[in-house]
Order: structure tokens, then sequence, then C-alpha cells
């Protein structure tokens, strides 16, 4: 089946003739097509027979009160093939099932399909109805009239058939208020085994690993060939659609569509063919050619979705563009949040041209209506810019109630409700509601005058609003990731994370016991918490007397809540109850940066763990600049902001000065200076015009602290050495930066190294904002650095290599002691500053705030 690339071309763009190239490798036990209201046998050019229920044994119809419809004969010879399916119909009066037999439990493929044939007796266009299949609620109060669809529908779900139902799939159609429900045909297919995640899934955003239970049904939202043709049953070999996604891209600009022979697809071992089709790994859409020296944007898709339920999204990719491996890089965001970060798929595949897909599963929260797709290129010097996506599967997953329409349980609407009947229940319902409303006026009284008697009781957070947790999955030669709401919420925020009553955080920190406390500072306590799930968690208590307030509360929240990345510090939640601001973050059991290079006891950093923090601080600014739909500049970068867990893996924190960048159409942002003295960019200063060079010139600062383990700020020591910016920037002008590195360094530094880590700092602290390179810049000549003294590792032991390593006494100053709160980290802004000293978050000793 060889075809010259034209000919390719020709088959792409005519889909009527495209040929079906993907031959089945998947045998199921239950393949069952039932022409609902039909009298005769179906078939399809795509190879489906449908059998009509009369006769069919595997098909059981429980209903007294149904009729057939179907258009005339003469209007059947102009039909395509596939159009003959819809013209007939079921139509029930009353509450209706079908009971299907299968031979195996599982997961199974159901597609209904419905078509509101125009015919005298029935407005099928109107009726109202919902469908239950096996207990799950698939569709809820539907009709076509709101939908506004006057073509045949298809719906797809994939549902459960377990033990206990003895091998039956049970479809319940229910007609709502004396109307009638309708079905044109059904398809029941078993599903392959690791067709679907169950195990072993991140979290988008980034969170613990979670599961898909067994009973947890799909529906399926979107199927896109990105790039490429819409695909039809034909062409799959599991009778899927795949529609084009030019109608989803945000920018159609901004990307182009490659095509490859589908022929030339391989499928690695633990990626099925069924998995997608070769004309889906065949096609893909890269970054268009902007014509400019620095490509640096992202593709974007946007998929309008139903929010409060989680939806499992799959990612298809195969790398038809490279002439090698290893040669394309980029980065992956659900959301605005980041999903995969520096992605190479050859490096998953070892090979060209292979089929390769990711699960990730996310919460789209109540007050949003979308899923955001996008890829792009990182900030690798060395790479071509550009970044593909070859196909992609958004599949919403039932909630806690087992529905997958709204948020109702699956309960029918039967006869009972009948338009008689809903007076008398609406004068009732009067009724009661008349006297509930009295009895609620006296009970809320009582209970208001003995408030202050009763001890209150803790609720258990279970109790009421527990809902299932997707806990994550993995198939293939896949990596998995997903998101849910947590069940252990008081009660869950509109995107912003976990919202948490004061009495659990107040039983976490054993009533804020003191003994508990990590820190103090400008917002207020820092303790050490316990949740009720026995995830330890760090607890930031504002102080009412600070003058760090709501302001500071409320922006540390908003961006936290936009985004989850490895290296920066994740927010699980936050408490604003009873005039309480409190905030809930993950544990860092290694403190902040600073306690690990001076004014503590922490044994000494290597110069390799140093390189490895600073390139993990880098990662999560880079990704704060670039990373995020929006520009995100943090403020205040510093030793006491840059955390570490218990592995040394570094996150930034405390975003509580954080603020939104410039636009495409702006270079800077206009606000009040805001910093901390000694990091505080001078550019900024001067000129109150912030850009994302200010974070890359406290980072710079950073870098010095980290180099010398001294403070940024030391009044105590002679006037040349107490800004260590301008006194390490003597040394390195020089080319005497060994001289003042930290002495447990000695001996342990490869020249090379240090020189390349001296001359980005330098970078760094540049007078002006616009001739400092960009984080992506500064992580990358970390990275090398890091590279230089890893590939001089195996030459310490040798003589001849010695004089690669820094082994002179440097000149340092005078030994001083330097306590925790050194008094000396200062915070510019519109009102006072402060000083920090948390064991585990940057916290500020002096209370009167930023």
């Amino acid at each position: 089946m060889g075809y010259s690339n034209g000919i390719l071309l020709i088959c792409i763009l005519c889909v009527s003739s495209m040929p079906c190239i993907v031959y089945a490798s998947f045998n199921p036990q239950d393949i069952i097509f039932i022409d609902c209201g039909g009298n005769k046998t179906l078939i399809l050019d795509d190879g489906r027979v449908f059998e009509p229920e009369s006769g069919n044994p595997h098909v059981t119809l429980s209903s007294h009160n149904h009729n057939a419809v179907s258009v005339l004969d003469e209007i059947l010879v102009s039909k395509s093939n596939h159009s003959i399916l819809y013209s007939s119909a079921q139509v029930f009066r009353e509450t209706s099932s079908y009971s299907i037999s299968t031979k195996q439990i599982g997961r199974h493929w159901i597609r209904l399909h419905f078509y509101p044939i125009e015919n005298p007796r029935f407005d099928l266009k109107s009726t109202v109805f919902s469908v239950v299949a096996n207990g799950i609620t698939l569709l809820h109060g539907f009709s076509f009239s709101k939908v506004g669809k006057v073509s045949r529908l298809v719906k797809e779900y994939v549902v459960e058939v377990n033990g206990s139902s003895s091998k039956k799939l049970v479809l319940t159609l229910s007609p709502w208020n004396g109307l009638v429900a309708f079905i044109n045909a059904i398809e029941v297919v078993s599903v392959p085994n690791g067709q679907f995640p169950s195990t072993n899934i991140m979290a988008v955003p980034l969170g613990p690993g979670i599961q898909i239970p067994g009973h947890v049904a799909f529906e399926t939202m979107y199927r896109i060939n990105i790039g490429g043709p819409n695909i039809t049953p034909k062409n799959d070999t599991l009778w899927r659609t795949w529609e084009p996604d030019r109608a989803f891209l945000v920018n159609a600009a901004s990307a182009r569509n490659v095509t490859a022979n589908p022929l030339s697809i391989k499928y690695p071992d633990g990626v099925s063919v069924d998995i997608a089709p070769n004309w889906v790994y065949a096609t893909a859409q890269e970054m268009a050619d902007a014509n400019v020296l620095n490509q640096k944007f992202n593709i974007s898709w946007a998929f309008e979705v139903e929010n409060g339920f989680s939806y499992l999204i799959r990612l298809h990719f195969c790398d038809i563009v490279s002439a090698a491996l290893n040669r394309l890089v980029f980065n992956v965001y659900i959301n605005q949040l980041s999903a995969l970060d520096s992605f190479d798929i050859s490096s998953r595949t070892m090979e060209l041209s292979a089929a390769y897909f990711i699960d990730f599963v996310t919460n789209v929260s109540m007050g949003s209506d979308r899923i955001l797709v996008q890829i792009g290129p990182p900030m690798l010097r060395d790479l071509p810019s550009n970044a593909i996506l070859n196909g992609l599967e958004i599949m919403k997953m039932s909630n806690s109630r087992d529905s997958l329409d709204g948020y109702l349980s699956g309960e029918y609407y039967t006869d009972s409700k009948s338009p008689g009947g809903k007076k008398k229940w609406m004068l009732l319902a009067i009724c009661s509601s008349s006297a509930g409303f009295v009895v609620f006026v006296l009970l809320s009284a009582a209970f208001y005058l003995y408030l202050p008697r009763i001890h209150q009781k803790k609720t258990n957070p279970h109790s009421s609003s527990s809902t299932w947790l997707p806990l994550p999955t993995h198939v293939g030669l896949s990596d998995s990731k997903i998101s849910i709401d947590s069940s252990a919420s008081t009660a869950h925020s509109l995107g912003l994370g976990r919202i948490f009553a004061f009495l659990d955080i107040s039983e976490a920190t054993n009533n804020f016991d003191k003994n508990l406390v990590l820190g103090v500072g400008g917002f207020g306590m820092v303790y050490r918490g316990v949740l009720d799930t026995g995830s330890v968690v760090a607890v930031k208590r504002g102080n009412p007397c600070s003058q760090q307030g709501l302001t500071e509360f409320r922006t540390e929240i908003e961006m936290l809540s936009k985004m989850r990345h490895r290296h920066l510090v994740s927010l699980i939640g936050y408490c604003e109850e009873l005039s309480e601001m409190i905030l809930v973050y993950e544990f860092m059991a290694g403190g902040p940066l600073r306690k690990h290079l001076y004014g503590s006891d922490f044994p000494p950093l290597t110069w390799k763990q140093r390189l490895e923090i600073c390139i993990g601080a880098a990662k999560g600014l880079h990704y704060l600049h670039t990373g995020a739909a929006e520009t995100i500049i943090h403020r205040d970068v510093k030793t006491t902001n840059i955390l570490l867990d218990e592995n040394l893996i570094a996150k930034v924190a405390d975003f509580g000065l954080s603020k939104l960048g410039p636009t495409l159409d702006q270079t800077h942002v206009s606000t009040a200076v805001k910093g901390s003295f000694g990091y505080l960019d001078p550019d900024y200063y001067r000129r109150q015009q912030l850009t994302e060079k200010s974070d890359v010139y406290s980072f710079g600062v950073v870098l010095l602290e980290v180099l010398c383990a001294r403070p940024a700020i030391n009044p105590s020591l002679p006037r040349e050495q107490v800004n260590i910016a301008e006194w390490a920037m003597n040394f390195q002008k020089k080319g005497r930066l060994e001289k003042i590195i930290d002495r447990n360094l000695v001996g342990h530094v490869n020249v090379e190294s240090l020189r390349k880590f001296g001359e980005t700092a330098e970078k760094c602290l540049l007078e002006y904002g616009v001739e400092r390179p960009t984080m992506g810049d500064v992580l990358w000549n970390l990275e090398y650095a890091l590279q230089l003294q890893e590939a001089s590792i195996q030459f310490t032991a040798s003589a001849a290599n010695s004089a690669n390593y820094i082994s002179d006494i440097p000149e340092w100053m005078p030994q001083i002691e330097i306590g925790d709160g050194d008094g000396h980290d200062q915070t510019i802004s519109d009102q006072e500053s402060d000083t920090t000293s948390s064991a585990v978050f940057s916290e500020l000793d002096d209370p009167r705030g930023r």
C-alpha cells in the first residue's frame, strides 16, 4: 500500500477516498449493534452490521408503551448508507429499558444515535428525556431543541459492566412530564485492556498520585486529529471518529500542518494500534515560521466543556518532523499550568516516527468552561524552536453522583411526575416551604442566642461532601497526569485550592501550639501542621497587626492557584474565616536556602549541590516568566524565598509581592517599588518600571550568596564589603572571584565551572535591565557550569589535574557570627520593610510588613 507524497496529500485532503490502512488488531468479545425501531438488518460500508431489536438474542426490551417510527420508503432512495441508520427510531411513552447481555465484564464503549425523525405522531425535536446506563446518568433533560442541533447526533460513552450486573448493560430511557423518549441506534463494544488508565497518574496541577476506580464512566467530549483530516469509523479499529482541529485553534497563524506517510508510523511495545490510527500519528501541527530570530510562542487549542467535572486528556505525539533524535524538545501546558517541561518524544520512544501518548486528568472548576491545551518551545539555546502535537482526546469523567450530565444522580422521571401530579406536588411544596421557613427562623434565632454557650463540634469533612478521587493512571508507553478536587476539603473554592475551616486549621496545628512555630515574619507566624489526611503542611497565619494584609493574602492565593511546577512551592489551600487569613502550603523539610549557607549548624552544601539548587530555582522563575499565559514577576527573589525539600530540591516561594508582567504591547509595568534591600533591581528602583529582568537581578544576588555564604547586606563588615553585589563584582572583574568563595568549597570547585558561574552572576547584575539575560539564558549557563563541574569530578584523584581546582585559601573577611535574624534583609515598599528567617518559609521577623 505504498503511496507517493503527492498521492498521500491527495488522500489526506480527500477524506472520502481515504483508504483504511490501519488493520484491526483487537477482536472484541462483545460487538452488539442495534437498529432501534428497524425491521431488517443494516450493513454499513465501514463493516458494522445493525440488527433490529426484535429477535436479537443479546437484547431484551422492557416496555409496554413504545412505538417504532420511520421515514417514508421513497425518501430512503436518496439517503446514504449511514443515513439509513437514522431512518427509524424507537419511541417510548414511559420509562423503558434495554437489557443488553455481554460476554465479558469490564468497560464497554456505548454509542447512542439520535435523530428526530419528522413524523405526524411525535414531535421528537422538542421532547425531553433522560438516559441512564447501569446507574450512570448519561443524559439528563436532553432535548434537540436545547442543543440546537437538527442533524444526527452520536453520543459516545464508556461504562463498566461488572459481575454484580450479571454481565448486563441496562440502558434506561425516561421521558419527562408526559412527553416521549426516543433512540435510533445503540452500539456496545468491549474496550481493549489498557485502553483507559487506572493507576499511577500525576496531577495537573501537579499533585499527589491518585487512581481512577473501575466504576467511573467517561463521555467523549472531543477526539481531534491535529493537523489532519476527518477520520471516520471506517478508518478506526474501534469505529471512532476523529475531527480536524482548525475550529479549535486559538490562532491559526501560529501553526502549520505537517504530514508523513502513514505506513512509516511505528507502534513500539506498549502502544497498541487501537490507541489511535496511524493517520492520527502521520499528521500534526507544528510551530509556524514567524520570520523572527527568536521564536518563542505557544500553539493553543481551546475546548468548551462543562465545569465541575474532571476530564481525562490524552495527547498523542509522534516525531515526524525531526531528522535526528533529541532535536525536538518543547513544553506542554494545560489550562495555563505546566504539564510537561522540556519534553523530548524521542527520548521516550528511542526512535523517530514512533507513536506515543500521554494521559492527564485535570479538574475544571466552577466558573470556568474551557480547557486550554498549549505547546511551545523551552528557553534552550542550542535547539531549534519547535513544538508538535498529533492528536488529542478529552473525556469527561462521571462525578460522585454517578452523573455525566450536571450534578444529578441516576434517577428517572417517571409517570408520577406527569403534569397532573405536578400541580399537587407544587401545592404541597408551597405549604411545606412556608411551614419550613417559620421553623427555620425560630431555630436560627435560638441558635444565635445560645451559640456562645455551645462548644463547636468539628464536622467530619468526609461525611457529606466527599467525592471519589480519580486516583492516577498509566497505559503502555504513556506518562499520565491527573487532578480533581480533594474529598478531604471542607469546601472547594472556585479553582483557588481547598478552602479550610478554621477548626480544621486549629486542629492541624494543635491550636497553634508555639512549639510548632517554624518562623515569624511580616505576615505572621508559620506553623508546622498535620492535616486529617496525615499530610504535613506549613500553615502561615496572618497577624491582624501586620501591615501585610488582604492584598498580599489575595495575591498569594491567586498567583499560586494558577501555577503548578516542580520548582514552585504548592499552595494546598487557605482559610478566610472569622477574620482570619491563613495560607496552607506543602511542607518543605529542608527549609530556606539561606539556612544551608550561613547562620545555622546545617552541614555545608557541596558545589554540585549549590549548582543544582540554583538550577532548580532558575527553572521555577523561568516558568513564572514564560510558562504561563501571562508573565509573572516574583519581585521578592532571595535566599529565604527559595525553599528546599528533604532531597534538597529547590522551590521558589512567597508570592505576596508578585505582579503580572507586561503584555505583548508593553515593555514594562509601572508600579510602586517593592522588594528587599540588597536584592532590589537599581533600574526598577530608579524608574519604577518593573520587568522580569528585575527578578534576574535579584537572582544574581542569590548566586553570590550561594558562592560566598554570606548575607546580601551586612553592615557589620567593612564598608566595601557591606553590599555583596558591589564587593563580589570587584573581584569578578579582576578575575579573582575564587578569593572570596565559601571556605568550605576550597579545593572542590572546578575553575571553569566557577568562571562560568561568575560570568552568569555578573550578567544578571548589569546596571540596566535590557542588558541582562533572560532567566532561560541564566538557566542554560548554570546547567553548563554544572556540566563542567561533573566532567571534572572523575579526574579529582589525579595530581595532574589538580590545577583544575581552586586549592588556595581565599582572602576572606574576618569570621562573623550570623544569627537567624541579622536584621539587614530589608524590604522596600510604600510602607515599611522587614527581615526574614523562617525554617520553612521566607517569613519576616519585623511584623510591620513589607
